[in-house]
């Protein structure tokens, strides 16, 4: 049967593609889970919002880091405990707090850039010593970064600082 070695190699050539396709799919699917964000993190100041931005075209305030407190326009000092800070981000439950940081059209976006923009404010965290803010941060979701840029971004918002949540 002349036919026979040329099937044999078609039905061979199909389990190729079959395996070498599968673990491609399985990969690609696992890097489309990965990169999927997750919630950013965000307060509730009031009825206003407060979330870290993913886009620099989408943010409506830029803040940067410095290491030099004489190159900083925000010091933001670290606390070392909750009763010592102006703001607290604890998230021991594990659940977040309804829907306190709802996405509305007066929800503001705070993007982190790499470097200081003109008039954009330059935080600098401190670990104690005079500062406009302190905070404390004991969570998983939110960096001490990312808080104090949103407390930073929120001091321009009406409602009351005070009223923040998470």
């Amino acid at each position: 049967m002349p036919g026979q070695p040329f099937e044999r190699v078609r039905i061979m050539l199909r389990f190729k593609v079959l395996f070498s396709v599968v673990p491609l799919m399985a990969a690609a699917a696992m890097a489309r889970l990965e990169l999927t964000p997750g919630p950013q993190p965000c307060i509730a100041v009031g009825s206003d919002a407060m979330r870290i931005a993913t886009s620099p075209w989408h943010a409506d305030l830029h803040v940067s880091f410095t290491d030099d407190p004489s190159l900083a326009s925000i010091r933001v000092a670290l606390a070392d405990s909750a009763d010592a800070a102006d703001f607290t981000v604890v998230d021991d439950s594990g659940e977040a707090e309804g829907n306190a940081c709802a996405m509305t059209q007066t929800t503001r976006f705070v993007l982190i850039a790499d470097s200081p923009l003109d008039g954009a404010p330059v935080i600098y965290l401190a670990q104690g010593g005079p500062a406009e803010y302190r905070i404390f941060v004991r969570s998983k979701r939110m960096t001490e970064r990312e808080a104090a840029a949103l407390i930073v971004g929120a001091r321009d918002l009406p409602s009351r600082l005070a009223d923040a949540s998470l």
